[in-house]
């Protein structure tokens, strides 16, 4: 993977932490941010920097093409070049169609998918100047098969992977690769609000019988940033345990 600095969004906890901490633990310095400088950023930052990297957070909001590049711009005053972009920052409304407002639509949209672009966007140009990088999106098996009430976060995460297809086509030349990590049913934030005949019901539908970790994602991650995943571009990656077969 070489030496360098890692920008992730949606740092500060559940899959993002988990990344900057694995990335870092590769030697790589770390430029993360949330939406604000609370407590978890406060531990992602001590952790990475006991994991051997360098840190960096500020909040941005990734929804606002100016924060992005505001972000950006200190990120790599502070920790020098982005070599590796992992687009992590995702949020969940659920509701029935019937149901969803629109601003339930646009503000998951615009944060999954509007976000990402503004973030790829800003990062790409110096990737294609340099050329070389890796990007890695997260999306989800939602976004491959759908779900039920989830209309809006499926919707944006099936516009993640057409996006991210569409880019590694386009930055293959210069030595930029682009990928998509879908992970199932993982053990965060996001899964611990699920009531317990949720998850029975949830893990009954899992080959695995269990939930993923962020740790597990992580390494996945961590493998197409690498110098190992050379050959690697365009793909969409799975892990679920099985969900989708």
């Amino acid at each position: 993977m070489g030496q360098g600095c890692a920008v992730v969004t949606g740092g500060s906890r559940g899959i993002g932490r988990a990344v900057a901490l694995r990335l870092a633990a590769d030697q790589l310095d770390v430029a993360f941010c949330s939406r604000s400088r609370d407590d978890a950023a406060e531990e992602t930052l001590r952790l990475v920097e006991k994991a051997g990297g360098r840190a960096f957070h500020l909040p941005c909001d990734v929804t606002d093409p100016a924060s992005v590049k505001q972000f950006l711009a200190e990120a790599e005053r502070q920790l020098g070049q982005a070599q590796v972009l992992v687009n992590s920052a995702g949020i969940l409304r659920d509701k029935p169609l019937a149901l969803m407002s629109p601003d339930d639509w646009a503000t998951v949209v615009d944060t999954n998918l509007n976000g990402v672009f503004n973030v790829c966007r800003a990062v790409v140009r110096g990737m294609i100047i340099r050329r070389g990088g890796a990007i890695v999106n997260v999306s989800s098996v939602a976004g491959v098969t759908g779900n039920i009430g989830q209309t809006n976060y499926s919707a944006s995460k099936a516009g993640l992977i057409g996006f991210s297809r569409a880019l590694a086509k386009e930055v293959a030349s210069y030595g930029i690769r682009v990928n998509v990590v879908a992970p199932g049913f993982i053990d965060t934030d996001m899964t611990a609000t699920m009531t317990e005949a949720a998850r029975r019901a949830t893990l009954s539908k899992i080959p695995l019988g269990r939930f993923g970790t962020a740790e597990a994602v992580a390494e996945l991650i961590r493998f197409l940033a690498a110098d190992q995943a050379s050959y690697i571009t365009g793909q969409v990656m799975r892990i679920d345990g099985g969900l989708v077969l």
